[in-house]
């Protein structure tokens, strides 16, 4: 498909999107045709959140295998090039499916696809988390970011930025684990996540292994988030150029059927 194409595609799916969010966003039609028509001339930002799947990335401590590709076809012999793969379902930047933990029930193919698309919440904690590797965020983050930019929208996505990117892809950094392999990195607490269950949000997510801090035993927050029909985004790629509010994800999970969660590419924009 050539390049005009492509962009007709985006455009189309940006505007499916822009149908799901609440439009208390934009007051004006004005406002929200320009964030489409944006996308083209580049005045609206378009930003990948997602790592390249390859066999170099950081795995889950003790999973044995993660990602194998093989060529099957060249263009040198067969005319044309392929390649087929095996890769674990949490492996990369990632969602989580609800069925992921319980008492979750939702394969990932049957998250409504309107769970995909909404607001970008962003709450920073990368002071916190540099001074605290097992900082959980608290309520109080919460109410800071509403405080400064109002009652979080019902369907918004709420990312924590750790700031924890800048050790990707450094797997002993990465998951800085102490002598006896424990992970400490950031994460969310239960209080936050029961709010933000609360607000009736989409889903959550993190530029860390887990939602949960990197110490968790439990795992409350998945137990938590998952168990009330959200999902969770896992290793996504740097989060510094995202501002803490205005802008928009579209989340792309591979849709596999019964799967606890899969690989996904997850976009922002704004202007």
């Amino acid at each position: 498909m050539g390049v005009s194409g492509r962009l007709g595609r985006i455009v189309v799916g940006v505007g499916a999107f822009m149908m799901f969010l609440p439009m208390t966003m934009f007051p004006q039609n004005s406002q929200r045709d320009g964030l489409l028509s944006g996308i083209a001339s580049g005045k609206t930002r378009v930003l990948d959140l997602s790592y390249a799947i390859n066999d170099k990335l950081v795995p889950w401590p003790g999973d044995k295998r993660w990602f194998e590709a093989q060529v099957n076809a060249t263009v040198e012999k067969n005319g044309y090039f392929t390649r087929s793969f095996w890769m674990l379902e949490h492996y990369g930047t990632h969602l989580d499916a609800p069925i992921h933990f319980p008492p979750g029930k939702t394969t990932v193919d049957q998250i409504p696809a309107k769970q995909f698309f909404g607001p970008a919440v962003v709450l920073d904690v990368r002071e916190e988390g540099a001074k605290d590797a097992d900082y959980q965020a608290p309520v109080s983050s919460v109410e800071a970011w509403e405080k400064k930019h109002g009652r979080i929208l019902e369907g918004s996505i709420v990312l924590l930025r750790t700031g924890w990117a800048s050790r990707w892809p450094d797997a002993e950094k990465y998951r800085n684990q102490d002598a006896r392999g424990k992970m400490h990195f950031p994460g969310f607490s239960e209080e936050a996540a029961k709010l933000l269950i609360a607000r009736k949000v989409n889903g959550i997510g993190c530029d860390t292994l887990s939602v949960d801090p990197g110490a968790s035993d439990d795992f409350a927050v998945h137990h938590l988030v998952l168990g009330a029909g959200l999902y969770q985004l896992e290793n996504l790629a740097d989060l510094s150029a995202l501002p803490e509010a205005g802008a928009f994800l579209m989340v792309a999970p591979v849709k596999l059927e019964g799967g606890s969660g899969g690989a996904v590419r997850v976009f922002a924009i704004w202007q």
